[in-house]
């Protein structure tokens, strides 16, 4: 399925709903931390289970914690520590868009990740 090169919102809204679960895994990706960016020679990168994000937007703002699930059909991760208490009193976790964190740490004992960014470092 291709990307819309239409400039209606609409247009592009639909594409990102009914996008394949393959293209949306970048989709879900995250800014990255100074120190980070300096290194990796990256503004952003896919967000995976295990990274080190803090939350700079909404209520949480300002929480740190590891990335516990990564939902690609909806673009949204769950962080550890970040729950809700429902009306019932049961305490849920609560979802947030990857565009609403940024990555502190990577989780870099996946060695294919770990080649892919020193390879795409060294090409820079």
């Amino acid at each position: 399925m291709k990307r819309p090169t239409s400039k209606q919102p609409r247009r592009q809204r639909k594409w990102l709903y009914e996008a394949p679960l393959h293209a949306r895994g970048n989709l879900v990706s995250a800014a990255l931390a100074k120190d980070l960016k300096e290194k990796y020679k990256r503004n952003s990168l896919q967000v995976r289970k295990g990274d080190k994000v803090k939350i700079m937007r909404g209520n949480m703002k300002g929480h740190s914690g590891e990335v516990m699930r990564v939902d690609r059909k909806s673009s949204k991760i769950y962080v550890q520590g970040v729950t809700a208490k429902k009306a019932d009193g049961k305490i849920v976790e609560r979802p947030i868009h990857s565009s609403n964190v940024f990555i502190t740490d990577i989780y870099d004992e996946d060695k294919e990740r770990k080649d892919k960014l020193m390879r795409k470092t060294e090409a820079k």
